[in-house]
């Protein structure tokens, strides 16, 4: 039975996933859900994280094979941890049955300033000065990458306890935005399956950075119409359900009819 392999983005860990993975499941997802962690962040913080996305694909792999898993997976992945995605399935395609990518861009498609959008950069700048204060960088990440704040002091809190326990270094953080920024992508479309989600109000990518990225690969592309960067902070229901109904019916398509 394939897995489902979360993969977090730029300094995120598997714990910034929060409920997400109770929603797939309840939206029918049934195959065993996995939380990866990049190498910088989660369980690998004291990892020097590499200044290519291919170091990194090959680092999460690796780690996935150590701890017994193994292919075919399917992958849910989010802005840096969706390149790591992009390139797993380019360059082993036969582990990789198919991928969700979240507000992700390619180098190939999209211009810097669509990637990381000009008044980002600011707040980013912020988030870096502020690295070791840590409450107060967090409230940041929040304001640029959620939409939804009815949680804002509860999610402080959570994000710094987690940042507190396995802490990111900024050293990190400047080589995962290098890796990302030079991650071109294939220029060929996957051969697995490929469900893209943009989010129309993403404050750091902009939306038509997933838009070109369907059209270049003939994927489908939802988007969601107030959420943020964060999507599965700021509606983790209506992204459930939208991958599962995804895979539903990719299967139903597949499956031969009854009797045949």
């Amino acid at each position: 039975m394939s897995a489902w392999i979360l993969l977090r983005g730029l300094t995120r860990e598997s714990r910034h996933w929060a409920d997400f993975p109770d929603h797939l499941r309840a939206a029918g997802i049934e195959e065993r859900i996995v939380s990866a962690d990049l190498p910088g962040s989660g369980r690998w913080f004291r990892e020097r994280s590499p200044s290519g996305i291919a170091a990194t694909t090959d680092f999460v792999r690796d780690r996935l094979t150590n701890e017994g898993y193994a292919p075919p997976y399917r992958i849910i992945a989010l802005s840096l941890g969706a390149m790591v995605a992009v390139d797993w399935a380019q360059r082993f395609p036969g582990e990789v049955e198919r991928i969700v990518l979240i507000n992700t861009s390619l180098a190939r498609l999209s211009t810097p300033f669509e990637r990381l959008r000009p008044s980002a950069w600011p707040m980013i700048a912020r988030v870096l000065g502020r690295w070791h204060s840590r409450r107060a960088a967090e409230a940041v990440v929040h304001r640029l990458t959620c939409h939804r704040t009815d949680s804002f002091d509860t999610d402080l809190t959570a994000w710094t306890a987690i940042y507190e326990s396995a802490p990111p270094t900024r050293a990190n953080a400047l080589r995962q935005l290098y890796a990302a920024a030079r991650f071109r992508g294939p220029s060929a479309a996957l051969q697995c399956p490929v469900l893209i989600l943009a989010s129309r109000a993403d404050a750091l990518v902009h939306c038509a950075c997933s838009s070109k990225l369907a059209a270049a690969w003939g994927a489908t592309l939802i988007a969601h119409p107030w959420a943020g960067h964060d999507l599965p902070h700021d509606d983790p229901v209506w992204l459930a359900e939208t991958i599962a109904a995804w895979v539903g019916n990719a299967l139903a398509v597949a499956a031969p009819p009854t009797g045949a």
